[in-house]
């Protein structure tokens, strides 16, 4: 099950209680104290893991404790400090609290953030000891915890984003590139959660590429599941434009194209600027010959590359994994290849 908001309640380890204590001695009457600190207790802490993949854990468990401090003792006995609760999240996590305000923005792989801190030990009577008061019989007890409401959304991270309507190929797309097994069939919308693939090449380099489910017209005013599925996008490094050439809908792939970058520009300015290739698809289907010449006299003034493929039938796709490996290279700034 892909998970991609969650709301929780987190709380910081409570801090232990500082003791009274004196100390027994022969022949000295109120020996001087000699009572612990409480130890401080653990801290809520978010940490990336690459393991994970959605926010399942936290759809069905919604309330997470650390350790408590544990209470100081005689004999100058300090109590240990409580544990840490860790919590891991894919990255790309993003935790608010309960106002909205962005407490972390985890997007990158062993990244870690204290969110919820655990309350401060109690001192013990020796701390409140001076010239006027050699017996104290104060002491403190423990601070509670940060207690917090928390809200979790994710956000995909990878270096492309494949984009398209329903039906576009994107999915037997993405299992022709990588080793990904996203669900195929021939209706709309089989992919109602992104996939993320690993594409591998022969020098070692590796880039991840989403198949972002499909958008219709609309979509960044909430029609469909509009704004769940473009905020996926938001993360990806570069964007690739997959279009069915061959119309198989009865749609017009170069009105597709551009209801498309008016979708992602209308969701966020500048979001449309990140798209570096156009993926002609089907072209293994005859209908889709004259629609790709229109689409490159279209593009030809653009700063778009257009490669035509045949995700079915494995055309070009060498081609096509070269151009997204230039792609997500380019948009990180990596100048080794």
């Amino acid at each position: 099950m892909f998970v991609d908001k969650a709301k929780i309640r987190v709380k910081g380890g409570d801090g232990g209680d500082g003791c009274c204590s004196f100390r027994r001695e022969k022949f000295v009457p109120r020996g001087g104290p000699d009572g612990g600190d409480g130890g401080d207790g653990g801290d809520i802490v978010f940490v990336t893991d690459l393991g994970e993949r959605s926010l399942v854990t936290y759809r069905y468990n919604q309330y997470f404790a650390a350790g408590r401090g544990v209470h100081g003792k005689g004999k100058n006995l300090h109590g240990k400090r409580g544990a840490d609760l860790e919590l891991k999240v894919p990255p790309g996590t993003i935790v608010r609290n309960a106002d909205g305000g962005i407490l972390a923005d985890l997007d990158a792989q062993g990244a870690r953030v204290v969110i919820a801190k655990g309350g401060r030990g109690g001192r013990g009577n020796p701390r409140f000891a001076n010239s006027q008061n050699r017996a104290p019989m104060e002491r403190e007890e423990g601070l509670p915890g940060e207690e917090l409401e928390l809200f979790l959304e994710l956000k995909t991270i990878s270096d492309i984003g494949l984009v398209g309507f329903p039906n576009a190929g994107k999915s037997t797309l993405l299992g022709t590139i990588s080793g990904a097994h996203p669900k195929v069939a021939s209706y709309p919308f089989t992919t109602l959660n992104p996939v993320v693939g690993v594409v591998e090449f022969e020098n070692f380099r590796k880039i991840t590429v989403a198949d972002i489910p499909g958008l219709v017209e609309g979509a960044h005013e909430g029609v469909g599941l509009g704004h769940d599925f473009l905020k996926h996008i938001e993360r990806a490094g570069a964007l690739a434009i997959v279009l069915d050439m061959a119309g198989v809908d009865g749609r017009d792939p170069l009105d597709d194209l551009e209801c498309l970058m008016n979708e992602l520009e209308a969701h966020m300015k500048g979001l449309s600027q990140r798209v570096a290739i156009v993926v002609a698809n089907k072209m293994d289907l005859p209908e889709s010959e004259e629609n790709l010449d229109l689409l490159l006299e279209k593009t030809s003034d653009e700063n778009l590359e257009v490669i035509a493929v045949s995700a079915k039938e494995q055309k070009n796709i060498d081609i096509l994994k070269n151009a997204f490996l230039t792609a997500a290279t380019a948009a990180s700034g990596d100048t080794t290849q």
